[in-house]
């Protein structure tokens, strides 16, 4: 009777485990697509400028970019499980002061929100890495999937939230803080049952700055990350441009968002089968280009066409990023490592790519020269992700 117990106990724990990471990644970008619907409630009620405004969305890049690097670092002091459960801590009282009267609470909610999912974003790969050796595809699947879903259902409810049922503003900020609360609570007895791996005995940190492996990943990795924040601070603008209704733009952005779910869910398993990953690679990058040609080049149904190929390839090249980071390393905290690298230099890029996109088209008046750009991006893209997607691993580069 005893052994019956133990067994399922055992059986029991990878599903608690994959509903940890599941709970967790519907955290990972909720509170940040909720603002931007309710943005012209904000500038309204707190007098925000259209810069300020902008923040709101800048500051969570900057701390992904920024903090990305102390993830890595609290993960060899306390061990993962402990740095993962106390940024959702985190989480949760940012979401809570974010709504609070004045302007001041709304930044300093939004930098906390921001500063607790860097961590997760850093910490995540790695995670899935220690805790599913041989599920790493599925899993890493099954998280960047949630973690888009949940980024577009806040988006989409957050209006209705506001309005609908009567809660304002506040009320839809705050709403979200419900999501965090069930992670936390999931979380307690991970932190509880299992010893933290950690640093393993042993472990010594590493430099990977100095593998140029490391940073044909970090490249992929913001050039991606930099093409889909392009389109999706710009895409509405540019299909209104192009002679559709706001509400029907509106809806073209929906489209390219969900038009990643299903290749961001089968990528990751795809490439963990694969001795290298360059043919997904590269596929991925050609989706991107022929999207963006489409939407270059045409008008009407090729905008679909080019959102829903743009879509395809966002999802499948931002899924290979994450798999990349514990492809090319041997050990769950180097994929820590490489993945606070990577996304320390790649947020820093897709801050910026928002931004210059708005310039050139400020410049020439149309969005030819920015959607050039985009073509450019990929064929960097290209380039770095065909050396990234190599049968290699970093900590053989750095030991040479």
């Amino acid at each position: 009777m005893r052994q019956k117990t133990v067994a399922a106990s055992t059986a029991a724990s990878p599903m608690l485990m994959a509903a940890a990471v599941i709970a967790l990644a519907a955290n990972l970008r909720a509170p940040i697509t909720t603002v931007g619907p309710l943005v012209p409630e904000l500038q309204q009620e707190l007098h925000l400028s259209h810069a300020a405004a902008g923040a709101l969305t800048t500051i969570p890049l900057l701390a992904f970019a920024l903090l990305a690097p102390a993830a890595a670092a609290f993960a060899r002091r306390i061990g993962m499980e402990r740095t993962l459960f106390y940024s959702l801590i985190v989480l949760l009282a940012g979401e809570l002061i974010r709504p609070l009267a004045g302007s001041f609470w709304l930044f300093a909610g939004t930098a906390l929100i921001g500063a607790a999912i860097a961590v997760n974003n850093v910490l995540m790969p790695a995670f899935v890495k220690d805790v599913f050796p041989k599920r790493v595809g599925f899993m890493t699947g099954i998280y960047t999937v949630t973690m888009n879903v949940s980024a577009a259902f806040a988006s989409g409810l957050a209006v209705p939230l506001a309005d609908g049922w009567g809660i304002g503003w506040e009320g839809a900020l705050r709403f979200w803080a419900l999501l965090a609360l069930a992670a936390i609570i999931v979380w307690l007895p991970q932190i509880r049952r299992r010893k933290s791996a950690g640093a393993p005995s042993g472990s010594r940190r590493s430099s990977f700055w100095r593998s140029w492996l490391a940073w044909q990943v970090t490249l992929f990795m913001g050039l991606q990350s930099f093409f889909f924040y392009c389109v999706v601070t710009w895409l509405p603008e540019l299909g209104q441009g192009k002679g559709m209704a706001a509400d029907t733009a509106g809806w073209l952005l929906f489209f390219f968002q969900f038009a990643q779910l299903p290749m961001m869910f089968v990528s990751p398993m795809l490439a963990e089968r694969m001795k290298d990953q360059r043919l997904l690679i590269g596929s991925s990058v050609l989706l991107k280009v022929a999207g963006t040609l489409a939407l270059l080049a045409g008008q009407g149904w090729w905008l679909w066409v080019g959102a829903f190929l743009a879509g395809l390839g966002a999802g499948m090249s931002f899924s290979l990023a994450m798999m990349l980071f514990t492809l090319r390393t041997r050990r769950p905290l180097a994929a820590a490592q490489l993945s606070a690298m990577a996304q320390s230099v790649g947020y820093l890029l897709s801050a910026a790519g928002p931004l210059l996109f708005g310039v050139l088209y400020d410049t020439s008046g149309h969005f030819i020269l920015s959607l050039v750009l985009l073509l450019a991006v990929c064929a960097g893209m290209m380039g770095f992700g065909l050396g990234a997607a190599r049968d290699k691993y970093v900590e053989d580069e750095e030991a040479v």
